[in-house]
């Protein structure tokens, strides 16, 4: 049996737009849930977002979503199987303000049983953790049926050649985005940087513009003869993917995992817009908004993410470029701020928490 320790070091905040590093006692086990002990951790966007504009739970909120590690206490509610000493990877609801201790940017984390995926034997920790988010977000968006555009599953490869834009390529949402909706059997248009073209291309991209080229919607309209139905939006400029769909409004259709408050810039298409953190089955409260828990993203949650684990265990879906990062917890702190001032491009931050036991 393992002995645990009473207390942990974990990058938490308790004061909204404050995360910093700090002792707090280790979390009681929860019966649907897992006690993971870390090893690597991937900073997100949202990861400083919900710490500056959310308020923390009571007392605090641990930061990170993005991690793989070692099971050290498994609850009694935990449908997948599991044992301790499994090497497992997933994605938390990290600085959850309705829980303390949902984050994983600390050296133990409580994580939800049944939505962790086993670790393929062959593949590190530090690439793992990499995976999880982007890969739920990119699942949501481009196929949960109702939320995102809702395409053919990879495992049906029934996309039949049809052309789908993806703006935001090199983003780990993108790049994952393309590989499922290549397996899926569709034609994948991307927008990145020229300087990660090889990125998306080595991801299975068909077509790759440049970002900054004013004319790439309408060079997307002539290629795909004016046809293009589906944008999947990494990053949100809807203005443009709207150019590059078909003039024809019917069947068209624009999904995000962003949106804004400004007016939807072309009425006759269909918006869809996803929020990751509602795979979890639990209500929240985000962003100055409560959603309720939904039985349907968490039933098909976690069906995508063991459809996930099977299909990188299988070596169908590559990692994202990683930059490992020295300074273990603190260092995350430094990485938040890298992410908030947009100096990540092409790669995902990557921090070793521990070494595995």
């Amino acid at each position: 049996m393992i002995s645990l320790p009473k207390e942990m070091k974990a990058v938490a905040f308790y004061t909204k737009g404050e995360p910093g590093l700090h002792t707090i006692p280790l979390p009681p086990l929860r019966p649907t849930h897992m006690l993971v002990k870390i090893h690597s951790v991937a900073v997100n966007p949202t990861d400083w977002k919900c710490a500056l504009y959310g308020p923390p739970a009571n007392p605090f909120c641990i930061v990170g979503c993005d991690y793989a590690g070692t099971v050290v206490e498994i609850g009694s509610e935990v449908t997948k199987p599991f044992k301790v000493g499994d090497r497992v990877y997933g994605c938390a609801h990290g600085s959850n303000q309705d829980e303390a201790y949902d984050g994983v940017f600390a050296e133990y984390a409580m994580v939800k049983g049944d939505l962790t995926m086993h670790a393929p034997p062959n593949v590190e920790f530090e690439d793992l953790c990499t995976i999880p988010l982007c890969a739920i977000t990119a699942g949501q968006g481009l196929f949960q049926p109702g939320k995102g555009l809702g395409l053919s599953l990879p495992s049906e490869g029934k996309g039949k050649g049809e052309w789908l834009l993806i703006y935001g390529g090199s983003t780990t949402s993108g790049c994952l985005g393309i590989q499922f909706a290549k397996l899926a059997g569709y034609k994948v248009i991307v927008t990145c940087s020229p300087k990660n073209n090889e990125l998306v291309k080595s991801r299975g991209a068909d077509e790759v513009f440049d970002y900054n080229d004013p004319e790439w919607p309408a060079k997307v309209r002539k290629l795909t003869d004016d046809k293009l139905k589906n944008v999947w939006d990494t990053i949100y400029e809807a203005e443009k993917c709207c150019e590059a769909l078909s003039s024809e409004d019917e069947g068209c259709h624009f999904a995000s995992c962003l949106w804004t408050s400004e007016p939807f810039p072309r009425p006759g298409v269909k918006e869809s817009n996803t929020l990751m953190y509602t795979m979890f089955g639990e209500t929240f409260n985000k962003y100055d908004k409560e959603y309720p828990a939904s039985k349907e993203d968490w039933e098909w949650s976690k069906m995508w993410m063991d459809f996930t684990e099977k299909l990188v265990a299988e070596g169908k879906i590559k990692p994202h470029p990683k930059r490992l990062e020295n300074g273990g917890l603190e260092g995350i702190l430094k990485g938040i701020q890298e992410l908030k001032a947009e100096k990540v491009r092409g790669e995902k931050l990557v921090y070793q928490i521990s070494e595995n036991i």
